[in-house]
C-alpha cells in the first residue's frame, strides 16, 4: 500500500502574491487585445507551468528585447529591467507594457536616489537573477552585489560615510536580516531604505512555513527550480526542523520522502497558482488522505493596478 500521512495542513497564505497576479494578468490582456503574438522579455514569472499556459495562448518568450521583431507587443516581466532595456525597446519602436511588480520598481527608485546623492550602494541579492540585474542597470557603477556576511567583511568601499544598501525582493528575511546587521557593523554610517525592501508576500510566506515547520514531518513546497523565494521556503522549512522538498507538481512527489510521515505540511510559492496546490491535495486524498487543514498565519489582502498601458490601451502605442 502506498505511504499516506495522516494530515495535509496547508499554509495560509502562500501561492500567487499581488505582483505576480498583475503580471500574469497583464500578459493575458495583451494577448486579448492586441491578439497573438505578444512577445514576453524573460519569463513573466519564474514558474514552468504559468509560462507554458500563456505560450500555449500565444505569448512568446524572449531572452531579450532585441529578439523581438520591430513595432511587436512586449510585456517586461515582473522581476523589472534596467534603463537599457527600455532604450532599446524605444529604438526598436516596441509597444511596451511593463509588468514589474510595484515592489521591485520601489529599489529601482530607491537605486537611482542614492546613486544621485553620491552614495556607494550594497544590493543584498543573489547574483544572475533577474531582478539584480535589473536594480543593478540603474546605477552599474555605484552599485556592488553581496550575497553573504562573508562578501560584508571583504567589501572595500572608497568613503565609509557614504553608504547605502538596498535589498532584492525575495531573500529569505533571516539570513537578509543578519547582512544588513554585518554591514551596519563594519559600517556605522549605513543608510538604508525607509521601509524593508524584502516584499510583503516573501516575508508572510516564510512566517507561514517557519510556523509549518513546527508542526509537520515533511513540508513539500510547489514552486520551480529558478525561483527565489520558492527555493528559500524550502530552505525556512529546513531551519526550522522539518525535512522540505521543492516540487513543480505532484509528480515529482518521492515516494521515500512519505515513509513514516504523519502531518505533511503543503505551500507554493509566489510564482506559483493555487491548481498545482489543489492537484497536490488530490494526490494525497487519491492515497487515502481525509484530514486536510488550513495553517493561517497571515491574511493578505494587497491587490497592485494593471500598468497603465493595459489600463489605458490608448497609451500603450509604438514609441516615436
Amino acid at each position: 500500500m502506498a505511504e499516506a500521512p495522516e494530515t495535509l495542513l496547508l499554509a495560509s497564505p502562500r501561492g500567487y502574491c499581488a505582483g505576480v497576479d498583475r503580471a500574469v494578468q497583464t500578459v493575458e490582456l495583451a494577448l486579448e487585445r492586441y491578439g497573438a503574438p505578444v512577445y514576453v522579455r524573460k519569463e513573466i514569472v519564474h514558474n514552468k507551468h504559468v509560462v507554458e499556459q500563456l505560450r500555449e495562448r500565444g505569448a512568446i518568450f524572449v531572452e531579450s528585447e532585441s529578439e523581438v521583431p520591430p513595432g511587436a507587443t512586449t510585456v517586461f516581466s515582473a522581476h523589472g529591467v534596467a534603463p537599457s532595456v527600455h532604450l532599446n525597446a524605444q529604438a526598436r519602436r516596441l509597444r511596451t507594457i511593463d509588468a514589474t511588480c510595484p515592489l521591485v520598481t520601489k529599489v529601482h527608485v530607491e537605486a537611482k536616489k542614492f546613486a544621485a546623492a553620491g552614495y556607494t550602494i550594497v544590493l543584498v541579492g543573489h547574483s544572475g537573477h533577474e531582478e539584480v540585474e535589473g536594480t543593478m542597470g540603474e546605477a552599474p557603477e555605484r552599485i556592488a552585489l553581496i550575497e553573504s556576511e562573508e562578501d560584508v567583511d571583504a567589501l572595500e568601499v572608497d568613503d565609509p560615510q557614504r553608504i547605502a544598501y538596498i535589498s532584492q525582493t525575495t531573500l529569505s528575511v533571516d539570513e537578509t536580516q543578519a547582512i544588513i546587521e554585518r554591514l551596519r557593523e563594519r559600517f556605522p554610517a549605513i543608510v538604508g531604505p525607509r521601509t524593508d525592501d524584502i516584499c510583503y508576500a516573501t516575508t508572510n510566506r516564510q512566517a507561514a512555513v517557519k510556523q509549518l515547520a513546527r508542526e509537520c514531518d515533511l513540508v513539500l513546497v510547489i514552486g520551480s527550480r529558478n525561483s527565489s523565494n520558492s527555493n528559500r521556503l524550502v530552505e525556512v522549512a529546513r531551519e526550522y526542523g522539518a525535512e522540505s522538498y521543492l516540487i513543480d507538481n505532484e509528480l515529482e512527489v518521492n515516494e521515500q520522502w512519505l515513509i513514516g510521515k504523519r502531518i505533511v505540511g503543503i505551500t507554493s510559492g509566489a510564482s506559483a497558482p493555487e491548481e498545482l496546490v489543489q492537484r497536490l491535495i488530490e494526490f494525497f486524498r487519491a492515497r487515502g488522505t481525509a484530514d486536510v487543514r488550513e495553517l493561517e498565519v497571515v491574511r493578505e489582502d494587497v491587490r497592485f493596478m494593471l500598468p497603465k498601458a493595459i489600463r489605458e490601451p490608448a497609451a500603450a502605442t509604438p514609441a516615436g
